[in-house]
Order: C-alpha cells, then sequence, then structure tokens
C-alpha cells in the first residue's frame, strides 16, 4: 500500500511538472531585463538598438511563445557585434529572462590610408565605429594601412611574419600607455605615425611635437614615456608650455628639445 501510493505521488508529481512546462512553453515571450556592461563615456549599444539587433536577425519577434526563444541562437548573434566582449542570457522557470552584456573599451581610433576608421580596444581587438556613438579616445592618423579586418594585436605579436608588417602592435603599445597613464592621458590627445616609421604625439596643451620614434616592445615604450613624464614633471613648470616646437624621445638616456 506503501509503495503504491508513493508511485502514485511520484506520478503525479512528473505529472504536475510536464503540465506546468507545456503551459509555460506556450506562454508568449516577455521583454527582457537588459544589463550592458560598459565606460560610462563610451557606450557602443543601447537597450532599443540591442532590441531591434535581435529583431532584425529574426532570434526575437512579436508574439514569440516561450518555446521559441532560442538562447543559443541569441548568444551567438549579440557575439557577431564587434563591440561585444562577452554575453549571458539565461531564462527564469518564471518566465523573465535576462541578456547581459559586456562591452569592449576602446583606447584609440584609428584613420588608416584608405579612409576608413576603426577603435582599437584595450586587449588589442579591432571594434568597428559606429556614426551615432563616437568614443572619446586618442586619435590615431598617419601612414596606416592595416584594417578592421586585421588579426588582433595578440596575434601580430606571436607571429613573426605579421609583426615586421603591421603597426597595430606599435600603436597598442603606445594608446595602452597613455590611457593607463593619468599624466599622460589628460595631456595627449593624438598619434601620427609618419612614413619613416616614427611616432610623433600631438599634446593637447602646448602647440610642440613629441617625437616618440619607434614602439617595438613594452619596455622601450616606458622607458621614453618614463623620460617624458620626469620632463613634464620637473622642467616644463620652469620653461614654460610655449618654448619648446619639438620634443624627441628617440635617444637612450636623454631627452632632446628644439626651441621655437
Amino acid at each position: 500500500m506503501k509503495i503504491t501510493l508513493w508511485s502514485l505521488f511520484g506520478c503525479g508529481l512528473i505529472a504536475l511538472h510536464v503540465f506546468i512546462n507545456n503551459t509555460i512553453a506556450e506562454k508568449r515571450v516577455i521583454p527582457p531585463e537588459i544589463e550592458i556592461k560598459a565606460d560610462a563615456n563610451n557606450t557602443f549599444i543601447t537597450e532599443d538598438e540591442l532590441l531591434y539587433f535581435l529583431k532584425a536577425k529574426g532570434v526575437l519577434f512579436d508574439l514569440q511563445k516561450r518555446s521559441e526563444l532560442e538562447i543559443e541562437s541569441i548568444e551567438d548573434a549579440l557575439l557577431k557585434i564587434s563591440q561585444v566582449k562577452t554575453v549571458d542570457v539565461y531564462q527564469y522557470v518564471t518566465g523573465e529572462w535576462k541578456i547581459t552584456l559586456e562591452l569592449r573599451k576602446p583606447i584609440a581610433r584609428i584613420y588608416n590610408t584608405r579612409g576608413d576608421n576603426f577603435y582599437l580596444d584595450e586587449d588589442g581587438v579591432t571594434v568597428s565605429s559606429e556614426a551615432s556613438h563616437v568614443a572619446r579616445v586618442l586619435i590615431v592618423t598617419g601612414d596606416i594601412n592595416d584594417l578592421e579586418s586585421s588579426v588582433s594585436v595578440p596575434d601580430i605579436i606571436n607571429n613573426d611574419s605579421l609583426i615586421s608588417i603591421r603597426r597595430l602592435d606599435d600603436i597598442y603599445r603606445i594608446s595602452h600607455y597613455v590611457c593607463n597613464d593619468p599624466l599622460l592621458h589628460s595631456l595627449i590627445g593624438q598619434i601620427h605615425l609618419k612614413k619613416n616609421g616614427d611616432f610623433i604625439l600631438v599634446p593637447l596643451v602646448g602647440d610642440q611635437k613629441i617625437i616618440v620614434g619607434s614602439a617595438y616592445s613594452n619596455r622601450e615604450v616606458k622607458s621614453k614615456f618614463e623620460k617624458l613624464k620626469i620632463f613634464y614633471n620637473e622642467a616644463m613648470p620652469f620653461e614654460g608650455w610655449d618654448k619648446y616646437s619639438e620634443i624627441n624621445l628617440k635617444f637612450e638616456g636623454q631627452i632632446v628639445c628644439k626651441k621655437k
């Protein structure tokens, strides 16, 4: 008798579970809760744009049933957006569901020789530029042949055949250092690459040009910028911001300045 009763109780629970699941599956999909993790000043996509994108891709549509909501398809579609770094989509038994996006953080906007422009993020990955969303980052111009479709900076660094012909890794080293240094980040507005391979910095204060030269390694970039910071902290307050037309960091252990 006990075994029979427990068996019937178990069967009842299973039947109830199946009934609830079938009922929920027939319900309409409600709007998701959306969380976008991004730099406050550089948000590439809004909640409305995200929903519009999913509807355009056909993974979200009007009168959609819960049984028709494909979580993996939504994640795959969102990961194809170059500005998206990570995505997590999940749903609850009650019918609510959530989309969590982490957007890439741009550090530089690159204008190449073909007239195209794109962003470079903090991980060395290229990101598409959108006319509706302009990030406040370093501007990089000059003799740059790299494209948005170029391989990422880590791939260039680990490939001997690419490192000699690409400039994206050099741009990344300079941009990454400047963006992570409070003093330089407040002073430098543009990076320009000359045809001879020299990188030139254009400051926001003063009209002198800062010649960095090459940027083949993190050690080289760090050494040059440490010299520049010493010069800014110890020389500029006494000499004045308008005394020099050129500050040259190319020479090891010294800074060569040219007066106006």
